[in-house]
């Protein structure tokens, strides 16, 4: 057996998964050689301060801040720098001189696939990014490959440890939002700016991704209907409790139908999910996926969503199969947009909402709210109500649940905005989706 020559990694960034990806690399090298069919050489991490603490100490001669000479010298570049700049120049870089290129970087993928995809396309060569998305868990190879022969309907995804962790403490100890926020930040599941996460941002640049993978359709970050958790509140998730729910933050992708042309879309937004489903029992800072395929059903990927030695597991399963690659030859496989379904906005996707209303108290009301429904076309299917302002009070009121039955988001909506105008509501109190 002819033995294949020693493939140059070049490592980009030495932050949390950059020194977890080096440190195994160097640590398992003659097993993953083995696996892979060649010879793995780390030749260098670029970093932007040698001096800066590592999780993993990283030998002095390895380390670099210039990072073009390491891409020009490499057969495999590793990115995990993060953000736009100027890792997707160093990407394009690699890629433009013949080099595959592993990533976990959302925010570039989101914001600027198509055109790394068709770099990659341009040389032969391959543009890999498991760890993107859900850290350790496999969902993208799955999405790609195995059901590749399927036809995917919907996506549920909770991608986003500090969100989830911030909602499952509010949901199992009663915290408030700015109370499980301070404890994830101790903890380091949240940043010191945590808008991106809070704010549903980085779960909607995953939701891009995924959409576009499991639709064989381009779909743009600015495409994603994006809502954070920053409007939870703790009582709200007590009464989503009560009522046979938990509050998660997911990222939806469907197929949808709209004017009889079928079409895509996605979505970030608070929702209730019913405690049955399996996404009621995603705890902490675990991720999961929920996948709902024609032929192969419904499919569950969970584990851990973040951390350094959980998404260089990742980042290690691409370059073994980015040098199984090479040994084999031939050029990369090209991403699959053959689809080109239009990408429709939140207003046409079909969902459920739970409205929690505080109106007078009086004769007639009831009649007047179910009229408004009716009005918008929208169906109700169960409704509760309790004594709010009190018989002492000047004008007493009443609080109403209200769960419809599944409707065109802009009907919902438009529902909300003529409750909001009436002169029988006295607030409109919450509102938020129902999904699985």
């Amino acid at each position: 057996m002819i033995e294949y020559r020693n493939l140059r990694v070049a490592v980009l960034g030495g932050g949390s998964v950059g020194s977890q990806v080096a440190a195994l690399l160097l640590q398992h090298g003659e097993e993953l050689a083995a696996r892979a069919g060649a010879g793995l050489e780390l030749v260098g991490v670029a970093v932007r301060n040698p001096d800066a603490p590592r999780d993993t100490d990283i030998p002095a001669h390895l380390i670099t801040t210039d990072a073009e000479s390491l891409i020009l010298g490499a057969d495999i570049v590793v990115e995990l720098i993060g953000g736009i700049e100027p890792a997707r120049t160093y990407i394009l870089q690699a890629l433009n001189s013949g080099a595959d290129v592993i990533t976990a970087n959302k925010a570039v993928l989101a914001n600027h696939g198509p055109e790394l995809f068709e770099a990659a396309e341009q040389v032969g060569a391959q543009l890999y990014y498991e760890a993107a998305v859900g850290g350790a868990i496999p969902i993208i190879r799955p999405l790609r490959d195995s059901l590749a022969g399927d036809r995917v309907k919907r996506i549920l995804g909770i991608v986003n440890g500090t969100t989830n962790y911030i909602l499952d403490r509010m949901d199992t100890r009663g915290d408030e939002l700015r109370e499980a926020l301070a404890e994830a930040t101790r903890l380091g599941y949240a940043e010191a700016d945590p808008t991106a996460d809070i704010g549903g941002f980085d779960a909607a640049n995953k939701a891009a991704i995924l959409a576009s993978l499991a639709f064989h359709t381009t779909v743009s970050l600015d495409e994603v209907y994006c809502e954070g958790i920053t409007g939870v509140t703790g009582e709200q998730v007590r009464a989503a409790r009560k009522a046979g729910y938990v509050v998660k933050l997911l990222a939806i992708c469907e197929r949808i139908t709209a004017d009889g042309v079928e079409g895509v879309s996605a979505r970030v937004h608070p929702a209730l999910v019913p405690l049955d489903h399996p996404l009621a029992a995603v705890h902490g800072a675990n991720n999961a996926v929920f996948v709902e395929a024609e032929a192969a059903g419904s499919l569950m990927f969970y584990g851990a969503g973040a951390g350094g030695v959980e998404t260089a597991s990742a980042v290690l399963g691409d370059l073994v199969s980015a040098a199984r690659r090479h040994v084999a030859g031939g050029p990369g496989v090209a991403e699959s947009t053959h689809a080109n379904l239009p990408v429709f906005p939140i207003a046409s996707a079909i969902t459920r909402y739970q409205v929690t209303l505080e109106v007078n108290d009086e004769p007639g009301v009831l009649a007047t709210i179910a009229q408004l429904f009716s009005d918008h076309s929208v169906s109700v299917e169960a409704v509760s109500q309790s004594v709010a302002g009190g018989q002492g009070a000047e004008r007493p009121t009443a609080t109403l649940v209200i769960v419809t039955h599944e409707a065109i988001e802009s009907s919902l909506a438009a529902t909300v905005a003529s409750l909001t105008a009436s002169p029988v509501v006295a607030s409109v109190v919450s509102v938020l989706r129902v999904e699985g």
